[in-house]
């Protein structure tokens, strides 16, 4: 399973602008409790600076000294490290293992305008996959069509033949939750931490306020407004929680049109049946409106806001990686 895209490749592809050199490194193949999943990156410059990471230190030092080298031949290559007990132990692991990294300099083995590609598209939040023949260090640029298991997944790794090596660069994933009642506060946490980017959207400002979310995104504007100009994509979850039909109805017409991947509502089976008639008379058809998880949650008898967080959070996961 790979991380969610982060800044190395742009900081990669600066450098080698800026004329310093860059090699980036990637991790192609780990065991499976490894401190950084496979398709995670590390990005070296000449100057032996360091963006990003490969392992948990046990063999960085290593991966870049061999940087330094392939800057200098400029020919890409892949390195495989056995990790011992103890050096598992010292970063955290419960054993040892073997990890491949796969070392390419910027422009003179991975095509600069090709890196640039995949920059633009991460910034454009469209998914795309960087495929490389390891064994011709054959490269191309694939949509998600090409591997719609590995991007519903986030899951890069080798195919079958075992020498093409996929790296899956999807969107960051973005949550927004509408209605910044008591039950967003222990969500909105725990999506952060799960890797979301998250929105609360109140047009109500004592509700959305800094000082009942801290430091997070908060829109103001009315809910289908706020969704418009978020611009809801496929990497993208909704919630409503205010129980306001005011508020949570054009939040759900504007999501059940786009390609949010889960839409959820608060609110119990009475209410979920009222406003299926809502959304019916709002104009949406009856495949747009089986889209809507109501009650929102899975059924795990959840009762405080944060176990019900959890349900949500779970059932948002369950729909992310199971379709």
């Amino acid at each position: 399973m790979t991380a969610s895209f982060d800044a190395t490749q742009e900081t990669a592809l600066a450098w080698h602008e800026a004329g310093d050199g860059a090699v980036l490194a990637t991790v192609v193949e780990t065991w499976g409790s490894a401190p950084r999943p496979v398709g995670s990156a590390l990005a070296i410059s000449g100057a032996g600076e360091m963006a990003g990471s490969v392992s948990g230190g046990c063999v960085e030092g290593a991966v870049v000294a061999e940087a330094a080298e392939a800057l200098e031949s400029g020919r890409p290559r892949l390195l495989g490290y056995g990790v011992s007990d103890d050096d598992a132990f010292a970063v955290g692991l419960a054993c040892g293992g073997r990890i491949r990294v796969l070392l390419e300099p910027v422009g003179a083995a991975l095509p600069a305008d090709m890196l640039a590609g995949i920059v633009a598209a991460r910034n454009a939040r469209r998914p795309v996959a960087y495929v490389v023949d390891t064994a011709t260090f054959d490269r191309r640029i694939a949509g998600p069509d090409a591997f719609p298991e590995r991007f519903r997944a986030d899951r890069s790794g080798f195919e079958e033949d075992g020498t093409t090596f996929v790296a899956v660069h999807n969107p960051p994933l973005r949550l927004a939750v509408v209605g910044a009642v008591h039950i967003a506060q222990p969500l909105v946490a725990m999506a952060d931490l799960a890797g979301y980017d998250v929105t609360v959207i109140d047009p109500r400002d004592a509700f959305a306020s800094k000082a009942r979310f801290p430091g997070r995104t908060l829109v103001h504007d009315w809910p289908d407004e706020a969704l418009a100009a978020l611009g809801v994509d496929a990497r993208t979850a909704v919630v409503t929680l205010t129980h306001d039909p005011k508020l949570d109805d054009p939040a759900l017409v504007a999501a059940l049109r786009s390609e949010a991947f889960y839409v959820g509502a608060l609110g119990s089976t009475r209410t979920h049946a009222k406003r299926v008639e809502r959304l019916g008379a709002a104009g949406l058809g009856e495949a747009e409106v089986s889209r809507l998880h109501a009650p929102v949650g899975l059924d795990i008898g959840a009762k405080s806001p944060a176990e019900i967080a959890v349900s949500i959070l779970a059932e948002i996961t369950l729909r992310l990686r199971r379709g």
